[in-house]
């Protein structure tokens, strides 16, 4: 089997995830990693030969074919250029960017480019999601009526973070809107969000919430309902449902075994996932093979830019609503940051 060789641009929480999946899939050569802060004991562990705090050692190697960036979101939206002008296809870690318009930007970069661009949602790659997905389509469940996606995480982000992530609706609730487009096949046309501070003051002093309910009006006439936590005590608290007019579908918790214990002291299973890496675990191997296989037999990703774009849009219509709490269309919140971009540009 032909594999693809691949350099990994920052090596955070999520970086490392990747870089510790990459060496483990046959298809991939994970040569080189760049971090500004790399621990290269961990990088020389992985058996990686080329270990630098400096991206060009990246991009200016040729033997490169692919990038994974995983950096903070703030510096995606330039590496994707650096990579592109390197003929790199590239991986990136949502979201792409806070805006629009430098998504659609580096929509025509990698198009122009020649080189694939695929986004991290990798959701799309869980295989209940992706059943569930293809149930839909296949209308086994008739018209969509409703979905319900719930979505907590068990312990609430460095500080930090939350201050340059973007906010609740960039950093954590995007993957929720894009799941909604994936499970319905349609798109956000409306949204309405509430949300509060309940966890941590901390991340209300940063402008930002911690607590989310948002309700969405769909293209295909269905209605969804988000609810979102920094801070679900019990663990990954991911749960999904399609209803529709011929019955549902239903994606519960996972764990990392079924075993019900009974006894005269009560009925218990084993606590929930600890962390989004291992509720996804599969997944994040499955996009990362999905990739790698775009690339080698040149064919489109499963999930692109165009995806990370609505999900984008959705979470400027969010913010909207949420500030002046009223339904928010997107075309309206989108008019509104082009009216915005259009000021600043002046």
């Amino acid at each position: 089997m032909s594999h693809t060789t691949v350099g990994l641009i920052g090596a955070g929480r999520i970086g490392r995830v990747h870089a510790e999946n990459l060496v483990q899939i046959p298809e991939a050569h994970l040569r080189g990693v760049a971090s500004p802060h790399l621990d290269e004991t961990w990088a020389e562990g992985l058996g990686i030969p080329v270990r630098s705090t400096d991206v060009n050692a990246i991009f200016n190697d040729p033997s490169i074919e692919a990038v994974v960036i995983t950096t903070s979101s703030d510096l995606h939206v330039e590496l994707i250029r650096l990579a592109a002008a390197a003929g790199k296809h590239i991986f990136c870690e949502k979201p792409v960017a806070f805006e629009p318009g430098p998504i659609e930007e580096i929509l025509s970069i990698a198009a122009n480019a020649g080189v694939k661009l695929q986004v991290g949602f990798n959701r799309r790659f869980d295989p209940s999601l992706l059943k569930a997905s293809e149930a839909v389509r296949k209308g086994d469940i008739g018209d969509i009526h409703t979905i319900r996606v719930t979505s907590r995480d068990p312990t609430p982000p460095d500080i930090n973070f939350v201050k340059r992530s973007g906010g609740l609706f960039f950093d954590f609730t995007v993957h929720d809107f894009d799941t909604v487009r994936f499970l319905s096949g349609s798109e956000i046309v409306e949204l309405f969000a509430v949300g509060e501070v309940l966890i941590d003051p901390r991340i209300g002093a940063a402008g930002d919430i911690d607590t989310a309910v948002i309700t969405l009006r769909l293209a295909n006439g269905a209605l969804a309902v988000i609810d979102n936590s920094r801070h679900a005590v019990y663990g990954q608290d991911q749960r999904f449902e399609v209803f529709g007019s011929s019955g549902s579908l239903a994606i519960d918790n996972t764990r990392a075994t079924f075993v019900t214990t009974s006894t005269s002291k009560g009925v218990f299973t084993e606590r929930l996932h600890g962390s989004f890496g291992d509720r996804y675990r599969e997944a994040f191997v499955a996009e990362l093979r999905g990739f790698l296989s775009s690339v080698r037999e040149d064919r489109p990703v499963a999930v692109g830019a165009e995806d990370a774009l609505a999900a984008v849009r959705a979470a400027h219509a969010a913010r909207k609503s949420l500030a002046e709490n009223r339904p928010i269309r997107l075309n309206e919140a989108l008019k509104a940051v082009e009216a915005v971009g259009a000021g600043s540009s002046r």
